[in-house]
């Protein structure tokens, strides 16, 4: 067996953090070495500096507790305590493009949560089951950074992650356009009721920035890799709106689509149902056994009862039906901090492993 990889956390406060230190206890590939945050919380111990802002379902796990917080900037220190890094800060854009950037010229590669770099062109933007094949530009990547391990690999938007999943196996059909409007969870701005109490019995119509990644980023994982860089696909056309709902967890999509060659039914549900990756067939730790589940009651998926689906990992679907102005409409469901943040992250950094790019 492969000997654990020393994994470090940076912005390891924060929901998507506290996440992180959920799903790496008694990892079977890596071990939590390091947690990292802003100035203000280095030098405490780990309870300490998230007294009062601890939001998991259950208590610090007793051997993180006592582990004291780094500063998030102090990447020489970091480099003694870490073979790779999972980040997930709270930061301007352009500072956490410099951060990233930093770890990964010092030896260390970074698996981001953040969107800082999902454009950059020879970044792969990675859902596992979908585009695990980018990858392939990391040794471009450390190219141009000057590296022999050091490089950067994210993970995409939480908005996308049911839709995107969904109609991946039916681009053979030729996918003309998509219309998707998501249902989004307060945990998506890393929030709960007790901090937002505005949201209880609320909805806002408008989550920045939202729009334009859920519209561009599938582009990106359904491109190709062509000299060194991912080339975003021309098509479909997509336009969404994104609203912020009373939820907890659990991003709600209802999507309509229309196809060059419009399948039946039929075929849409068996292509769901065969629909499998890269995770399933290496059968990494954190992948759903069934990626897609479809639901043949109409009034599913619902975030309360099927987030939490093979550990939130896996995407729902239901409601599939022919639609008066386009082809087809469905709903889909995703955990956003699972599959939509951490999870995901923690599951393309175990593809990574198994495929060597952190060794």
């Amino acid at each position: 067996m492969r000997e654990k990889l020393r994994a470090g956390i940076v912005g390891a406060t924060g929901m998507v953090g506290q996440r992180f230190i959920m799903l790496l206890q008694n990892h079977p590939y890596f071990t939590l070495t390091a947690l990292a945050a802003s100035a203000r919380s280095a030098g405490r111990s780990y309870e300490e500096a998230v007294a009062g802002r601890w939001k998991m379902a259950g208590d610090i796990p007793a051997d993180v507790a006592k582990m004291p917080v780094i500063d998030a900037a102090d990447i020489d220190t970091m480099k003694e305590k870490v073979d790779f890094v999972f980040c997930a800060v709270d930061m301007k854009k352009d500072e956490i493009l410099k951060m990233e950037e930093a770890y990964a010229r010092a030896e260390i590669p970074v698996v981001s949560n953040n969107s800082a770099n999902r454009w950059t062109n020879d970044v792969p933007m990675i859902i596992p089951e979908i585009n695990d094949n980018h990858a392939e530009v990391i040794a471009s990547q450390k190219a141009r950074l000057g590296t022999k391990r050091g490089f950067i690999a994210v993970k995409p938007n939480c908005s996308i992650q049911a839709y995107v999943a969904a109609l991946t196996p039916l681009r053979k059909y030729g996918i003309k356009e998509v219309v998707a409007t998501t249902y989004q969870a307060i945990s998506g701005a890393g929030k709960t009721f007790k901090e937002w109490p505005e949201m209880i019995d609320n909805v806002i119509p408008f989550i920045s920035g939202e729009e334009e990644k859920s519209e561009k980023e599938p582009l990106k994982i359904w491109g190709e890799v062509h000299g060194g860089i991912i080339t975003s696909a021309k098509s479909p056309l997509i336009t969404t709106q994104c609203i912020r709902v009373p939820v907890t967890d659990g991003h709600t999509c209802a999507v309509f689509v229309n196809f060059e060659n419009k399948p039946p039914k039929e075929a849409i549900l068996e292509e769901w149902r065969q629909f499998k990756g890269a995770p399933q067939l290496l059968g990494l730790p954190h992948a759903p056994e069934q990626f897609i589940t479809y639901f043949e009651e109409d009034n599913r998926p619902q975030a309360k009862l099927d987030r939490d689906i093979y550990g939130g990992m896996g995407v729902t679907l239901g409601r599939l039906r022919e639609d008066t102005l386009f082809d087809y409409k469905f709903v889909g469901l995703a955990h956003n901090t699972l599959r939509g943040a951490a999870g995901g992250a923690v599951l393309t950094a175990e593809l990574l492993y198994r495929k060597g790019y952190l060794d």
